[in-house]
C-alpha cells in the first residue's frame, strides 16, 4: 500500500508541478509565444522546428497547439502551417523525458527542490508581472523534480514486487513471433490506457522511465508503453474537439492521424530496433536510450508526413469539411484565449460581413430587389461584437492597440453601413433628373469597389466559399476608385438636395416628392460613406 501511495503522490506532484510551471513559462513567453508562432511558419520545415523550440521552452504542447488553433481559425495561419507548427510541438514535448532520464531518475533532489519550492511561492504571491511568472515556473519545475523523486521511491518499492517477467514479453528467446506480437500489443494498449487516465504522455513516460530504472519493467517492454503512450496523447485532443470548431476538429483529427501512422511506423521498426537499444544498452544506460526512443519515434513520424504535409491536409479536409456560415467561420472560441488571434478573427468577420452587404446591395441599386443577405450579416456582426467582448485581456503593446481600435472603427461603420441598408428597403430606380440617377451609379460603383476590398481581406487561404483575393495592387486601387466615388457623391448629394427643394418654391415639385429623392439620395451617400470608412480603417489596419 504505501508503494501504491507513493507512486500515485509522485504522478501527482509532477502533474501539478508541470501545470504551474507551464502557467508561468507561458505568462513570461506573453505575447512572443504567438507572435513567434505566426511569424515562424514560412515553409513547413520552419515551422516544425520552432513549434519544436517553443514547446521545450513552454514545456507544453498544448500551450502551442491551442494557439495555433486560434492562429489558423483566424487567418493568420494556414490549416497546413498550423499542422506543421503541431508536428514540431510533438518533437518539443519529448524533451522533458531527456529532463527524467538525464536528472530525474538518477538523484534524489528533494533537499534542492524544497528550497526552490519556497522561493518560487514568494515570487510568486509577493512579485508582480514577468516577477511572479518567473516564481510560478520556479516552483513548478521544483515541484516536478520532487514529484520525480517521490515517484522514483515508489517505484523502488514496486520493483520488488513487480518483475519484467511478470509482464508480456516481447522480445526473447524462446519468444514466438505471435507470442511477441500479442505483448507488444498489450503494451501498447496498456500505455494508452495511462496517459489516457493521467491526461498527459509526459506523466505516463515518466512513469514508465521511472519503472525501467528501478528494474520493475525491461527496455523492451518499455519501447512498447512508449509507442501506446504516444497514442493516448491524442485522446485528450479528440474529446476537446467534441463541439468544437471545424479548425479545431481538423487538426484533433490531423493529430489523431499522425499518432497512428507513427506508431504503425514503430511497430513496424519494433523487431529491428528493439535488438538494437538491446545492444546498445551493454554501454548506454537503458532510461536515456528510451529518452532517445521517444525522440526518434517523433522525428520519423514527422519526416514521413511532413513533405507530404499538403496532400494530407487535403485528406483532412476533405474528411472534415467546413461547415456553417462563411460569414462567422473564423470566430472561433480557440481564438479568444490568444489577443492577437481574436482581433484578427473579427477583422476577418466584419470584411466578409462588409463584401456581402456591398454586393448585395449593388445588386439591389441595379436590380430594385430587396436588400438580399442583410439579416446574416447583421447577424454576424452582432456576434463578431459578442466575441470580441469575451476576448482576454486588453491587446500586450501599442500595435496591438492600434489594431483594435482600427478593427472597431470598422465594425462600428459596417454596423452603421446594415442600418442604412435595412432602411432604405428597396433601392429601384425611381423618376427623377440626371442627378438622382448619378447618385445611384456612383453608390452602386462605391459597392462594387468596397466588396474588391473586403474580399482581399476576409478570403482565407483555400477557402472555395469565398471570392478569389484580387491581390494588392487591385485592391489598393478599388481603395482609391471607393473613396473618389464617396467623396463625389457626398459633393452631389449637397447640390442635390439644393435645387430639388429649390424646385418646391416654383412649383416644379411637391414638397412630399421632393423630401422623398433628398431621402433616396441622402441614403445612397450614406451608403457609399460607411462602405469606405469601414474598408479604410480594414485596409489601414495593415
Amino acid at each position: 500500500m504505501p508503494t501504491v501511495i507513493s507512486v500515485l503522490g509522485g504522478v501527482g506532484l509532477f502533474l501539478l508541478g508541470m501545470s504551474v510551471m507551464t502557467g508561468g513559462l507561458k505568462a513570461l513567453a506573453g505575447t512572443k509565444l504567438r507572435a513567434t508562432l505566426g511569424k515562424a511558419a514560412a515553409t513547413p520545415l520552419s515551422g516544425t522546428f520552432w513549434g519544436a523550440f517553443i514547446t521545450l521552452l513552454v514545456q507544453s504542447s498544448s500551450a502551442t497547439t491551442m494557439t495555433t488553433i486560434g492562429l489558423v481559425s483566424a487567418g493568420l495561419l494556414t490549416f497546413a502551417q498550423g499542422l506543421a507548427l503541431v508536428f514540431g510541438a510533438n518533437i518539443g514535448t519529448t524533451g522533458t523525458g531527456w529532463l527524467i532520464a538525464l536528472i530525474g531518475v538518477r538523484v534524489s533532489l528533494t533537499a534542492a527542490a524544497l528550497p526552490m519550492i519556497f522561493a518560487g511561492a514568494l515570487l510568486t504571491l509577493l512579485g508582480r508581472g514577468r516577477v511572479s511568472a518567473a516564481g510560478s515556473a520556479l516552483a513548478g519545475f521544483a515541484l516536478v523534480l520532487f514529484g520525480l523523486t517521490t515517484l522514483q521511491q515508489g517505484m523502488s518499492g514496486l520493483a520488488e514486487q513487480l518483475h519484467p517477467a511478470d509482464l508480456p514479453a516481447v522480445y526473447g528467446a524462446g519468444v514466438s513471433w505471435w507470442s511477441s506480437l500479442l505483448g507488444v500489443l498489450a503494451l501498447i494498449v496498456t500505455g494508452l490506457a495511462m496517459t489516457a487516465v493521467m491526461q498527459s504522455s509526459t506523466a505516463a513516460i515518466a512513469v514508465t522511465l521511472s519503472a525501467h530504472f528501478a528494474g520493475a519493467v525491461g527496455l523492451d517492454q518499455a519501447c512498447a508503453l512508449i509507442i501506446g503512450q504516444n497514442i493516448g496523447t491524442a485522446t485528450s485532443s479528440a474529446l476537446a474537439a467534441i463541439g468544437a470548431s471545424s479548425t479545431a476538429k481538423r487538426l484533433a483529427l490531423a493529430y489523431v492521424l499522425f499518432k497512428l501512422i507513427a506508431a504503425v511506423i514503430a511497430l513496424a521498426l519494433f523487431p529491428i530496433t528493439t535488438p538494437l537499444l538491446l545492444q546498445a544498452a551493454k554501454g548506454v544506460d537503458g532510461v536515456t536510450l528510451l529518452a532517445g526512443y521517444h525522440t526518434a519515434y517523433n522525428v520519423i513520424g514527422v519526416a514521413v508526413l511532413l513533405p507530404l504535409i499538403d496532400r494530407f491536409t487535403a485528406i483532412v479536409e476533405r474528411i472534415l469539411p467546413e461547415r456553417g456560415s462563411p460569414l462567422t467561420r473564423c470566430l472561433d472560441r480557440a481564438a479568444l484565449a490568444t489577443p492577437i488571434a481574436a482581433e484578427e478573427a473579427v477583422r476577418r468577420t466584419v470584411a466578409r460581413s462588409l463584401g456581402a452587404m456591398c454586393g448585395s446591395i449593388d445588386g439591389a441599386i441595379t436590380t430594385g430587389a430587396d436588400i438580399a443577405r442583410l439579416e446574416r450579416a447583421s447577424d454576424a456582426l452582432r456576434q463578431a461584437r459578442e466575441f470580441m467582448s469575451e476576448a482576454s485581456g486588453p491587446p500586450d503593446s501599442d500595435e496591438e492597440e492600434d489594431r483594435l481600435t482600427r478593427t472597431l472603427y470598422a465594425l462600428d461603420y459596417t454596423s452603421r453601413l446594415a442600418e442604412v441598408a435595412s432602411e432604405a428597403g428597396q433601392l429601384a430606380p425611381a423618376s427623377g433628373g440626371p442627378d438622382d440617377l448619378r447618385a445611384r451609379e456612383l453608390c452602386g460603383e462605391a459597392m462594387r469597389n468596397a466588396a474588391l476590398v473586403a474580399d482581399e481581406i476576409g478570403t482565407l487561404p483555400g477557402d472555395a466559399d469565398q471570392a478569389v483575393p484580387i491581390g494588392e495592387a487591385a485592391a489598393a486601387q478599388a481603395m482609391t476608385q471607393l473613396e473618389h466615388c464617396a467623396g463625389a457623391l457626398r459633393d452631389l448629394q449637397k447640390t442635390h438636395r439644393q435645387q430639388v427643394l429649390g424646385s418646391v418654391a416654383s412649383g416644379a415639385m411637391s414638397a412630399d416628392g421632393a423630401i422623398a429623392r433628398v431621402d433616396a439620395v441622402r441614403r445612397l451617400e450614406a451608403l457609399a460613406y460607411n462602405a469606405w470608412r469601414s474598408a479604410a480603417h480594414l485596409v489601414e489596419h495593415d
